[in-house]
């Protein structure tokens, strides 16, 4: 591979470019034809800049035979080499920007075409967007972008001012391993045009960790300037980086700012001296996953970039922009209302209209093969009735076959597409790679909520970082535990106390008397093998009874693939449990008693739908679903642990769902309670709701992750206590909507136009009035997670 390597730090030297000879031998003993151009001097802070009306001349630079240390800097001459026998560099009078241009296209045709740049290591790390957007070694890598060439931007961030040789080296080989990586995973969909990577310059660099991360966003603090008043001449460029990264401040510095107590009116010259205190306050408080947090913890980084401006996101995206300007009004008449009749433009009023393509410029493709012919036409009348006809181009059949790809049914490759499909037919790649014209109905990640167990342990890190949380008084604490074989349950249990003292007092207790506990399987749904227990003994034979159940062989359990422990072949439903999910499990204190209406003493439990959009807004829809169990309610010692009518409420475990009705189901705004209980009820599930999201988004990034062109539908269900405190039993995603029945089904409906309103038409700017509705979807939270 030839490689041309240049940087904005300049020739080595150890005051300044102290990485760039180091890099370049790892890069040649790896095997690769290097070419170097670099500035001849110090460029740093430079960004993509080039120099106008200057003619830019070369010098030849032979390095030295020491590659670190005072020795290191080699010689320069006005003249290459007659015979060219000598390894040279070329050193250019002008910025990194300009390097990358002479040297893609003056030098090096001898050696053949060049097939990557890397611009660095940079003397210090280029993470987040303060550092970047101001970054010559950035600002190079761009340059090779828009020539189209490959290119990676390489830092080191250091973190001392000793400046390791061994660390060096380390990081250097590290480098050359993730460059050649990047480039032969190089991606063909034009996601990337370039990498920013930053290393870290710390011990055993090669063996910690390389992540794909977001750029950090951020800003210079209030009031901060990046220049600093001296009353005379400041130093040379190469003495004035290595006093910003290394000094008061900096980033080996104790991170405080520069004395600013001159005062007076005295002449003064202004130094460049940014406050570099700003960027790693903002790394503090960032969330994990970006790349300043990222290398601070010792970590590479390495962040897909397009060599494009971002454009901003929000309700003015893509819409048209008014000036309502009459020129021969004053500043207070043309803020005021009723100038020219109320909302009314003049014929001196100004529109600036975003410019339209060719025919079918500005549809919205959208793909809507839902998989469930209960939602599938709802999906379909919503987008129809909300999205005007001239907008809209929908796709609800798609080939049977594996052939379908979105890319492929689009006339170009930025057209607006919106996908709604089931989870595992979404096109998450195509989606990742046009972020600001496909819209997914789902996130990625999100098992954070709908894995019971994962939800234990949400609730847990969150209530312990936020004690006034509302999940504490809103979530039954739950005991997570993993069990593979019965015989192995006494071992699964070792660290589940508070389960193991409860029980042990319920031992020698009466029935009535103990603390009774729900057994829940963490990946099941449908009500599978929902059990309750009180004793070690009971708890026991639950797990004997699945265990008997279990197929003797690993070819019985493939031919009985889809068959339930305790159901009987061919039945889709029943209280079982399939063999497959008897591992993760998770016991909650069951909640006793629950609140029961005067009229009808069946348990009951709230079905909450949620719309979560972009990164991140909650929804919460107000019309929501109340659904009984089969037979009035009893206490948990009242009635035989296999009789489940009693306490389980899950409607799917009743009766076939197209044979649902009111009895079972019913309106939650309609069940015979006072107007302010069921005010509170619902207060508490939105409060509830907003805050268990953003516990998923904040404390387990890994495992719920947003994306800014998704959203996605969740089913939450609530138990309220005689108490009338509103409990979170669970979250489903993607969930059963034919559980509502035919005679609700226009909640359902009502839900889906919800949808299009808040988390489809804003996305893709399609305007819209006032419609019938539009306060069902109540807003619970809003998130700001820096994900745009």
């Amino acid at each position: 591979m030839h490689i041309l390597v240049t940087n904005d730090d300049g020739p080595p030297s150890p005051e300044s470019s102290p990485y760039v000879h180091c890099l370049v031998q790892h890069l040649e003993k790896a095997g690769h034809a290097v070419s170097v151009c670099l500035p001849h001097t110090q460029r740093s802070w430079i960004g993509k800049a080039h120099m106008i009306g200057q003619t830019l001349k070369p010098l030849y630079f032979r390095p030295g035979a020491d590659v670190h240390g005072d020795d290191s800097e080699g010689t320069t001459r006005h003249r290459p080499s007659p015979t060219g026998d000598v390894e040279e560099w070329v050193l250019i009078d002008g910025t990194p920007a300009s390097c990358v241009q002479i040297g893609l296209y003056h030098f090096f045709q001898n050696k053949g075409p060049i097939d990557l740049v890397v611009s660095g290591p940079n003397y210090g790390r280029n993470t987040t967007s303060v550092f970047a957007l101001s970054s010559g070694t950035l600002g190079a890598a761009l340059e090779a972008a828009v020539c189209r060439k490959k290119s990676i931007a390489l830092s080191f961030a250091f973190f001392t001012r000793n400046h390791d040789p061994v660390i060096i080296e380390a990081a250097c080989r590290h480098s050359v391993r993730v460059i050649e990586a990047l480039y032969k995973q190089w991606p063909t969909d034009g996601s990337a045009d370039l990498y920013s990577v930053n290393v870290p310059l710390v011990d055993g660099v090669e063996e910690h960790r390389t992540m794909w991360t977001d750029m950090l966003q951020n800003y210079w603090g209030d009031g901060s300037t990046c220049f600093e008043e001296v009353d005379g001449e400041s130093g040379d460029a190469a003495e004035e980086e290595a006093r910003i990264r290394e000094g008061p401040g900096g980033e080996a510095g104790n991170k405080e700012g520069p004395d600013d107590s001159k005062t007076g009116h005295a002449h003064k010259h202004f130094k460049w001296a940014p406050r570099l205190t700003d960027v790693f306050v903002s790394v503090d408080e960032s969330e994990p996953g970006n790349d300043g947090r990222t290398v601070r913890e010792g970590n590479t980084s390495i962040t897909p970039m397009k060599a494009s401006f971002a454009h901003g996101d929000g309700a003015f995206s893509r819409k048209e922009f008014e000036l309502l300007v009459n020129r021969s009004c004053s500043y207070q008449e043309c803020r005021s209302p009723t100038r020219s009749g109320a909302g009314v433009m003049s014929a001196q009023d100004v529109a600036i209209r975003r410019k339209e393509g060719g025919k079918g410029a500005g549809r919205i493709r959208a793909i809507v093969a839902y998989d469930d012919p209960y939602v599938q036409p709802l999906i379909v009348s919503a987008l129809k009735s909300l999205v005007p006809e001239e907008k809209l181009d929908l796709v609800t059949e798609l080939p049977s076959d594996e052939s379908f790809s979105v890319s492929g049914i689009l006339p170009t490759p930025d057209s607006k597409v919106l996908q709604i499909m089931p989870y595992e037919s979404i096109d998450f790649e195509f989606a990742a790679s046009q972020p600001r014209s496909c819209l997914i109905n789902s996130y990625m990640i999100r098992k954070a909520l709908i894995r019971k167990h994962y939800l234990s342990a949400t609730v847990d890190q969150w209530v312990a970082k936020k004690p006034a949380s509302p999940l504490r008084r809103h979530v039954k604490r739950s005991e997570a535990f993993e069990v593979d074989y019965a015989e192995f349950l006494d071992d699964a249990l070792v660290e589940a106390f508070d389960l193991r003292e409860s029980m042990d007092r319920n031992a020698g207790a009466e029935a009535g008397e103990r603390d009774w506990w729900i057994l829940k399987p963490g990946m099941s749904d449908r009500g599978q093998g929902i059990r309750l227990f009180s004793t070690m003994e009971e708890l026991q034979g639950i797990f004997d009874g699945w265990e008997e159940e279990r197929p003797d062989s690993d070819e019985e359990e493939d031919g009985e693939q889809g068959q339930a422990a305790g159901g009987k072949p061919g039945e889709e439903n029943g209280d079982y449990i399939t063999t497959s999910h008897l591992r993760h499990f998770v016991a909650q204190p069951y909640i006793h008693p629950p609140l029961l209406l005067d009229a009808d003493p069946r348990k009951f439990h709230i079905r909450t739908y949620v719309l979560a959009t972009g990164s991140l807004t909650i929804h919460v829809y107000k019309p929501m679903l109340a659904l009984f169990a089969a037979k009035p309610y009893l206490a948990p010692w009242a009635h035989s642990a296999s009789d489940i009518d009693a306490f389980l409420t899950n409607t799917c475990l009743q009766q076939p769902a197209s044979s649902v009705t009111t009895d079972s189901v019913r309106r939650f705004w309609s069940l015979p309670l006072p107007a302010s209980t069921l005010d509170a009820i619902f207060a508490q599930i939105c409060a509830v709701t907003g805050e268990a999201f953003e516990a998923a988004a904040r404390a387990m990034p890994v495992h719920f992750q947003t994306l800014p062109n998704a959203f996605e539908v969740f089913g939450l269900d609530f138990m309220v206590d005689a108490a009338g405190t509103a409990w979170l039993l669970e979250v489903n995603a993607f969930p059963d909507f034919k559980q509502t029945g035919g005679d609700l089904r226009e909640i359902v409906e009502g839900f889906w136009r919800g949808i299009v309103r808040e988390g489809v038409m804003p996305f893709f700017g399609v305007g819209q009035g006032h419609a019938e509705g539009d306060g069902d979807m109540v807003k619970a939270k809003e998130i700001d997670l820096g994900r745009r």
